[in-house]
């Protein structure tokens, strides 16, 4: 999904640097960073299928855009996967937010849909839930997490990637076993340098995943289903990096 957004980026005349900036964006050193990621996959493909991913963006706010992908099954047309992304512009140099401007917006918005459109209906929706904060001890933990090169972008910060990666070195090795992952939010609260250490918490969360956001698959009995809270943090100061849910479906065997 990630390829394919930078390759529409791309295709429309942003920078091919990975950041999708504009020419004004550019002059006034503004990038693009993600605030909130929302993936449900509905089906895994197998080996050998081909998968359609459509992308596109939209403005969301002052100070921000959002883009949407739909996974098809290339051979039937079937739905196998939606996902959506909130994005913020930042200062490069200060790292603090700041408003999409009247020129940066006449760039980037001429190539987004008129009308809005979203991945996921707006009712039933999953990928609007807020994610709450926990505080007391973590029923799972992965301590001491370190970045590697390859897990940084080019100003030397954790990418997007890795932290889903890290979320999930807490989940306990049963649901790994006998369960896949059905979905996955994760809200981005702070940068993590290559010099950083990371804990990794994983917290049950009780309670059904009723969303079927336009799936034509039903949710699952919650006998079959498990959801988890996460919580990224640094391992020095406890500052919190990433918040998230995972919600895990039981494998057909």
């Amino acid at each position: 999904m990630k390829e394919v957004g930078c390759n529409h980026a791309q295709s429309v005349g942003f920078s091919t640097d990975g950041f999708a900036t504009t020419t004004t964006m550019r002059e006034l050193g503004l990038i693009w960073v993600t605030n909130r990621m929302h993936i449900e996959i509905y089906k895994y493909p197998a080996w050998g299928d081909v998968v359609e991913i459509e992308t596109w963006c939209q403005e969301d706010g002052r100070i921000g855009t959002r883009r949407d992908w739909i996974l098809k099954d290339l051979a039937n047309g079937e739905v196998i996967g939606r996902a959506t992304s909130k994005w913020v512009m930042m200062n490069q140099n200060t790292r603090r937010l700041q408003r999409v401007s009247d020129e940066v917006r006449d760039e980037v918005f001429v190539h987004c849909p008129k009308a809005p459109r979203l991945a996921f209906p707006e009712e039933n929706n999953g990928s609007l839930k807020k994610i709450p904060i926990r505080t007391d001890p973590a029923e799972h933990s992965r301590l001491g997490l370190v970045p590697r090169r390859a897990d940084l972008d080019m100003n030397q910060h954790v990418n997007n990637v890795t932290y889903i990666g890290w979320v999930l070195e807490s989940i306990p090795q049963d649901i790994i076993d006998s369960h896949e992952l059905q979905t996955i939010t994760l809200d981005y609260r702070r940068e993590c340098q290559h010099d950083d250490i990371v804990d990794s918490l994983t917290y049950i969360e009780e309670g059904e995943e009723k969303c079927t956001n336009g799936s034509a698959f039903a949710a699952p009995h919650p006998e079959e289903q498990r959801q988890f809270l996460h919580c990224l943090r640094f391992s020095g100061n406890g500052h919190e990096i990433n918040r998230g849910r995972t919600v895990w479906r039981k494998l057909a065997r």
